[in-house]
C-alpha cells in the first residue's frame, strides 16, 4: 500500500500568498497615498473620503483584471506547452523516454537507473511526469487566474479598507498623521505575517514594506501639498 505524503511545504502557499500580500500591499499603500495626496491638497473631509472610497473599488477591480490576464496568459503558456508535449508523447515515445532519463541522469541517477525510473513513470503518467520533470508543471505551482484574481481583489479591499477607516474616524485637523502612521503600522505587520508565512525573516519582511510605502506616502502627499499651493 502506497504512502502518504502529508508534509506541507510553503511552495504550496506560492500562488494565492503572492496574490493576496501583493493585494493588500496596494490597498494599504495607494488607498493610503490617495487620502494623504488629497488631504495635503486641502480638501474637505467628504472629498477625501470619497476619493478614498473610489480609489478602493477601482483599485480592487483593477487588481482583479490584472492578475487575471496576467495569470491566464501562464496558464494558456502551461496549456501550450502540454500540448505540444502530449504530440510528441504520440509521435515518438521511445525518444520522450530517452529524454526523461537523461534528465535523471543530470540530477545524479546512473543511466541504467535513469531508464528504468523513466520507463516506470512514463507507464503510470507519461505526460505527467514530462510536464513535472521537463517542464516544471506541478498541480501544485500551475496557474490558477480565477483563484489569483479574487485573493488580489479581497485582499486589495481588506487592505485599503484600512487607512480610509482610519480617515473616516479621524478629526480633520489629525487626520494626515494618524492615517499615515497607523498605514505604515498596518504595512509593517503586513511584511511581518507574509514574511512569517513564507519562512523569511519577519523584521527584513516588516522593513522591507514599511519603506517603500513611507516613500510611496511621501512622494503623493508632497504632490498634494504642491498641487493644492499652486491651485
Amino acid at each position: 500500500m502506497p504512502l502518504r505524503h502529508w508534509e506541507r511545504h510553503r511552495t504550496e502557499r506560492t500562488g494565492w500568498l503572492r496574490a493576496s500580500v501583493l493585494g493588500a500591499n496596494d490597498g494599504i499603500v495607494s488607498t493610503a497615498s490617495l487620502v494623504l495626496g488629497v488631504a495635503a491638497a486641502h480638501a474637505t473631509h467628504g472629498q477625501i473620503l470619497v476619493a478614498g472610497v473610489a480609489g478602493l473599488v477601482a483599485g480592487a477591480m483593477s487588481m482583479a483584471a490584472g492578475e487575471y490576464v496576467s495569470v491566464h496568459s501562464q496558464a494558456d503558456t502551461e496549456q501550450a506547452d502540454l500540448e505540444r508535449e502530449r504530440k510528441e508523447l504520440e509521435a515518438n515515445d521511445q525518444d520522450e523516454r530517452k529524454e526523461l532519463a537523461a534528465i535523471y541522469v543530470g540530477r545524479g541517477l546512473d543511466p541504467a537507473l535513469a531508464q528504468q525510473v523513466a520507463d516506470q513513470l512514463m507507464a503510470h503518467d507519461a505526460l505527467g511526469a514530462h510536464a513535472r520533470d521537463e517542464l516544471g508543471i506541478t498541480g501544485t505551482l500551475s496557474a490558477r487566474p480565477i483563484q489569483a484574481a479574487f485573493a488580489s481583489a479581497g485582499s486589495f479591499a481588506v487592505g485599503a479598507a484600512m487607512p480610509l477607516l482610519v480617515a473616516a474616524m479621524a478629526p480633520e485637523a489629525s487626520l494626515i498623521p494618524l492615517v499615515s502612521g497607523t498605514s505604515l503600522g498596518f504595512l509593517a505587520l503586513l511584511g511581518a505575517v507574509a514574511a512569517r508565512a513564507g519562512g523569511a525573516g519577519m523584521t527584513v519582511g516588516a522593513m522591507r514594506v514599511t519603506f517603500w510605502g513611507a516613500l510611496a506616502m511621501g512622494l503623493t502627499a508632497g504632490v498634494g501639498a504642491l498641487f493644492g499651493t499652486v491651485v
